[in-house]
C-alpha cells in the first residue's frame, strides 16, 4: 500500500505562483510513475502531468506546458508541481496518484492505483 499526502493548495490572484507537493508513504519501490490530476464538479479527472520515478521522463498537458514543472525528490519521496502563470482556468481540486507501472505516453487515471486526497487550487482574476 501506498499513502499520498498533498499540501500547498490555496487561493491565488492570475498570473501568480503555487506550489504542490505530494509526500509518499508505503511500499513506494513499487511506485514507477506518478503525476497530477485536476477535477471540478461533476467533469472528468484531467490529467496535467506525469513522472517516471525511474527515468524522470516527464508529460505535460497543452493546457499547462510552459506554466507547470512537475518534479520528484526520489530521497524524500515528495512530488512537487510548480505552478506559475497561474490562470481562472486553473482552479481546480488537484490530485496526485502513483501508479505501480511505467508512466504511459497519454493521460489514464485508471493505470493510477493510489490516489491523494485533494488539495483545492483557486486562482482569481
Amino acid at each position: 500500500q501506498v499513502q499520498l499526502v498533498e499540501s500547498g493548495g490555496g487561493s491565488v490572484q492570475a498570473g501568480g505562483s503555487l506550489r504542490l507537493s505530494c509526500a509518499a508513504f508505503g511500499y513506494t519501490y513499487n511506485v514507477y510513475c506518478m503525476g497530477w490530476f485536476r477535477q471540478a464538479p461533476e467533469k472528468e479527472r484531467e490529467g496535467i502531468a506525469t513522472i517516471s520515478t525511474v527515468t524522470d521522463t516527464t508529460l505535460y498537458a497543452d493546457s499547462v506546458k510552459g506554466r507547470f514543472t512537475i518534479s520528484h525528490d526520489k530521497v524524500k519521496n515528495t512530488l512537487y508541481l510548480q505552478m506559475n502563470s497561474l490562470k481562472a482556468e486553473d482552479t481546480d481540486m488537484y490530485y496526485c496518484a502513483a501508479a505501480g507501472v511505467e508512466c504511459y505516453r497519454w493521460f489514464d487515471p485508471a493505470v493510477f492505483r493510489y490516489w491523494g486526497q485533494g488539495t483545492q487550487v483557486t486562482v482569481s482574476s
